[in-house]
């Protein structure tokens, strides 16, 4: 049986990102349906009538959502090339640890770089590179979080890279100059094919940021 496979995304989406990667890491070839979020398709409330959110990956027919359980899935389903996930149980927790610590914390704290000004935009910044610091300190020397290949924190965490760029215009400050080892390990994850041809352009994030701003009234 012919594997049928389609993911239902919107393009600057972090969370998109992630699956998008995962798919291309495994060499799985798919169908991507692009989502109007504020006309949502019918397939996507029929798929996914909890959270009525994207993304939401679609195999044979069944519906998988949120995006980490999505990484994990494509990992166990075509679990005979690249694998994203360590094997050893405390190595895969720590990986899991880190996955929720982003989803948790940098997605609300960027969001708040990005949507504030003022006093509340300050101290959005200062927590947001406090933790993209601790981030950076799990990552240590290594080429990649898990170690010498490319996994599920990395890519969990590397979509991120693509907003960076807005996140810096939006608050002014360099994340480089804060997190030089963590830009160089984003360098590196862009040059895999899988995740270059799966991220928006830095500048085309930026764009629709300031479309979003000008939307909400922001400035």
């Amino acid at each position: 049986m012919a594997e049928e496979v389609v993911l239902l995304d919107f393009w600057p989406s972090l969370f998109g990102m992630r699956s998008r990667i995962a798919l291309a890491e495994k060499g799985i070839k798919y169908e991507y349906k692009e989502e109007d979020l504020r006309n949502k398709s019918a397939l996507l409330l029929q798929m996914n009538p909890v959270h009525k959110k994207i993304p939401v990956l679609i195999h044979n027919g069944k519906p998988v959502c949120e995006s980490l359980i999505q990484v994990q899935y494509i990992d166990e389903v075509w679990h005979d090339k690249a694998p994203l996930l360590p094997s050893d149980p405390y190595q895969k927790a720590t990986g899991r640890f880190w996955a929720d610590y982003i989803d948790k914390k940098i997605y609300d704290l960027g969001s708040r770089v990005w949507k504030t000004m003022g006093e509340e935009q300050a101290t959005a910044k200062k927590e947001f590179i406090e933790s993209l610091k601790l981030i950076e300190k799990e990552l240590g020397d290594k080429p990649y979080f898990g170690g010498e290949s490319f996994g599920y924190v990395d890519v969990a965490f590397i979509p991120f890279y693509s907003w960076f760029y807005a996140y810096e215009k939006c608050g002014n400050f360099s994340i480089e100059a804060e997190c030089p080892k963590l830009i160089a390990w984003a360098k590196r994850c862009m040059q895999k094919e899988s995740v270059a041809k799966s991220l928006p352009g830095q500048q085309k994030v930026y764009d629709f940021i300031l479309q979003m701003k000008k939307h909400l009234g922001i400035e």
